[in-house]
């Protein structure tokens, strides 16, 4: 067998272990010099190996701590559509990811403070000069019986922070959406940017990934109802493998016909 090819089977053979439930979601694996004796490798073979486990979201690997079971055969992945619903647990809504009938909890603290927008990507969104001193919820969340799910950052544009700066940063969307519509920007209006990127360290130990393990960030711009111009932008961080975007495609008027036209015996110019 091709040296370059040996890690990727000994990657493949440990996969096949935790997907049979040798090892289960938190179990500390082998050291990679037990490893390197089991599948008589060196030790630089079987960190490869370890490292393809870790891109495809099986093993964490921390120094000082060894190597333990990430999610394996289990992996809990979660549709993102594009409904917001009432949240059916506490006031709020329930946004795309999150179902309104899972309570969702705190992984860490919460904080609900003010501080100076220095991200001018983010300025540029909530409309505001960088520097500006705004609102920022930051939370991490998810279901309580998982690893967490997402890191949630809100910017609260300064003309409505003073109504929501005493709200707890629960869970949920919440209680601070609800007093900014009652305030006279209902119904805030929501779209979306997806993009996908790499973690940061801090972003990955909160969400317990490897920072070779990219991650989905889509950001929220809310809208007044009232005027239109933002009241909110939310980043959300979700670990890649944890999520799946779907989304219907709608037919443009053009491409309501089907072909070849059966009247005149032409086809779309697409097909010629």
């Amino acid at each position: 067998m091709p040296a370059h090819s040996r890690y990727r089977t000994i990657a493949d053979e440990i996969k096949a272990r935790i997907e049979a439930e040798e090892w289960k979601t938190g179990d500390r694996l082998p050291r990679l010099d037990d490893f390197a004796e089991t599948y008589s490798a060196n030790r630089d073979t079987i960190a490869r190996a370890i490292a393809v486990l870790e891109t495809e979201g099986y093993v964490l690997a921390i120094q000082g701590s060894g190597i333990t079971v990430r999610y394996g055969a289990l992996r809990p992945r979660r549709k993102r559509g594009d409904t917001v619903r009432r949240n059916q647990q506490m006031l709020g809504y329930s946004f795309p990811s999150a179902s309104g009938q899972e309570k969702w909890v705190r992984h860490g603290a919460a904080t609900n403070e003010p501080v100076r927008l220095e991200d001018p990507r983010i300025a540029h969104l909530i409309k505001v000069p960088p520097g500006t001193e705004v609102l920022r919820r930051h939370r991490v969340t998810g279901p309580p019986d998982e690893a967490p799910f997402q890191i949630n950052i809100s910017w609260i544009h300064p003309r409505v922070a003073d109504i929501v700066v005493d709200v707890d940063a629960n869970p949920a969307a919440g209680e601070w959406l609800y007093r900014i519509e009652q305030a006279g920007h209902w119904p805030i209006e929501w779209r979306e940017v997806h993009r996908a990127r790499m973690p940061s360290k801090e972003e990955a130990a909160l969400l317990q990934i490897p920072t070779s393990l990219p991650v989905l960030e889509i950001v929220r711009e809310g809208l007044s109802g009232q005027d239109g111009q933002p009241v909110e932008v939310t980043e959300y961080i979700i670990a890649s493998d944890r999520v799946e975007t779907e989304h219907m495609l709608e037919r443009a008027p053009d491409a309501q016909t089907p072909w070849p036209d059966t009247e005149t015996g032409d086809r779309h110019d697409a097909d010629r």
